[in-house]
């Protein structure tokens, strides 16, 4: 077991893509802000007879790849969801190991996204991680808060549904203290009470291993999203698969309810 796990850790997942194929992508209509559900871990180590561990720490290298590419063409703000409020339900032992794992993520890369420009943002509940993680993610941001290139937008411990109640919430609290006024709340005022304040919602929707649904994922933020579904697992998603998925939002007619 341990060897087919080291050839499989060891392998170059890379996918070549050379400069002309980038440049013709940032010649086109590029998706400023491109979120991603990054299902199939589990699936992926299933099939391969691996623990789900295994998985986890596979996808969190496809993570580095993929962060690296959208930069290089010209995306402004990359949100990844890894890690839901629903997660917490999973074993004990596979909730302690992601809870790892944005360590090691950061621990190992961090300079490397320093140095590519590429700003750190957690979007999720932080107060409810542990304290290794927390204080991890929290280094990130603070090390990364002066980059201007690439947002890296982290949805960890997030749920759209927990999202929007704490921005209602909140709504509410300003209008008792008279800071707003019922007349006044429109959809971009609560969007401004929402984890994503100050970032433009997604243009593009991309999840993998075939599954078809958002999972409670920026359900406000994606009214108007162009969804991409693929079937090859987290694991396995190349360079040239998210290209593909450029490509086809280059090729639709966006129209936001009008012709």
């Amino acid at each position: 077991m341990k060897a087919i796990w080291k050839r499989w850790f060891n392998k170059d997942a890379s996918a070549n893509i050379d400069d002309n194929s980038k440049a013709e992508l940032k010649n086109l209509d590029i998706p400023e802000h491109v979120a991603i559900i990054m299902d199939g871990n589990g699936r992926w180590a299933k099939s391969r007879m691996l623990p789900r561990a295994a998985g986890h720490s596979e996808g969190m290298k496809v993570i580095r790849r993929i962060t690296k590419f959208a930069n290089e063409v010209g995306v402004k703000a990359l949100t990844l969801y890894a890690f839901s409020t629903e997660n917490w339900k999973r074993p004990e032992k596979e909730v302690n190991y992601l809870m790892k794992l944005p360590v090691e993520f950061l621990d190992t890369f961090l300079p490397e996204l320093i140095e590519e420009n590429v700003r750190v943002n957690i979007m999720g509940e932080i107060d409810g991680l542990p304290n290794h993680t927390r204080a991890a993610v929290e280094k990130a941001m603070k090390d990364t808060a002066h980059n201007d290139g690439l947002l890296l937008n982290l949805a960890f411990n997030y749920g759209s549904r927990a999202e929007m109640l704490l921005g209602v919430k909140q709504l509410m609290e300003d209008v008792k203290k008279g800071k707003v006024a019922t007349d006044d709340i429109t959809e971009e005022l609560f969007s401004s009470y929402l984890m994503t304040d100050g970032i433009r919602d997604p243009d593009l929707l991309i999840r993998t291993s075939g599954e078809i649904r958002l999972s409670n994922f920026m359900l406000w933020q994606l009214a108007y999203t162009e969804f991409w579904f693929t079937d090859v697992l987290w694991p396995d998603f190349t360079e040239k698969d998210f290209m593909e998925a450029i490509k086809v939002y280059q090729a639709r007619s966006r129209r936001y309810g009008g012709l």
